[in-house]
């Protein structure tokens, strides 16, 4: 957003302080803000920066670009105040009933459609204390549960790559922890379902950076730990695409990653 008004004000032949003179604004320093992400345009903004640079036809379609890269950006805290039930990211019922194909990698997590009701309650309840929302643990376990049944409907295709480190993360009692690895192992029955799991110290082609999902071709999403990321530009989720295909090439599948489940397990007893 901030490059694209850039080249609106340079293409008009005005310094950051002459649109801020035309717009009106105290100083050039908001500008600069805008124009290097600092500080998100308001509609106001936008209409003031079009007008001085003489491209009053453009407000629509950036208006509506500013609100869809704010939309994209979902702070949990602030959905967190109608309490965890609320706090789904991009991860809605509705989503999931619309994609036919999951593309799916954790590194420290198992997946939540793979979870059981105990550690998802487990990894919420940290979530609840962090952002300091309302104590309605079982109804945001509940809405979590409901959205596993599309895992059982044959017109969908579950592709999966977990890292070993997720199959040893816990959360939760060592009992909580080793019926979910029962809970992995029986998945992996499920014929919508193709589990591969990264072994450790193994030799790979790609490393990402953080956990993520990719929704058909039209969405890629992932989590910080303060917010949920959705991408919706093709060339983007193309590049999800790409590192997806590195990180199957390493992954290990049936017996091989059935050998690294019961391993975790055999080290829970």
């Amino acid at each position: 957003m901030g490059a694209r008004l850039r080249e609106i004000r340079k293409d008009a032949g005005l310094t950051a302080r002459a649109l801020a003179a035309a717009a009106g604004w105290p100083n050039h320093t908001r500008v600069s803000k805008i124009e290097h992400g600092v500080q998100a345009p308001s509609d106001g903004d936008i209409r003031a920066w079009c007008r001085a640079c003489g491209a009053a036809g453009q407000v629509p379609d950036l208006i509506a670009t500013a609100r869809a890269t704010e939309s994209a950006y979902l702070e949990f805290q602030r959905q967190a105040r109608a309490g965890m039930k609320r706090v789904l990211g991009a991860h809605t019922v509705a989503l999931y009933e619309r994609t036919s194909r999951f593309r799916i990698y954790e590194h420290n997590v198992i997946p939540g459609l793979f979870q059981t009701a105990a550690y998802c309650a487990a990894m919420l309840s940290f979530w609840i204390g962090f952002l300091e929302t309302s104590g309605d643990l079982d109804a945001a376990v509940a809405a979590r549960m409901e959205r596993q049944k599309v895992i059982f409907d044959p017109g969908r295709r579950f592709d999966v790559v977990l890292e070993e480190q997720a199959l040893r993360t816990w959360f939760g009692t060592a009992e909580v922890q080793a019926a979910q690895l029962g809970r992995l192992l029986e998945m992996m029955a499920v014929p919508t379902i193709t589990l591969g799991i990264i072994p450790l110290m193994t030799e790979r082609t790609g490393v990402p950076s953080a956990g993520f999902w990719i929704f058909d071709d039209r969405l890629a999403a992932l989590e910080t730990p303060t917010a949920s990321i959705e991408v919706t530009r093709p060339g983007e989720i193309e590049l999800y695409a790409r590192m997806f295909g590195h990180l199957s090439a390493s992954a290990v599948r049936g017996a091989a990653a059935r050998g690294l489940i019961i391993r975790a397990l055999a080290e829970l007893s």
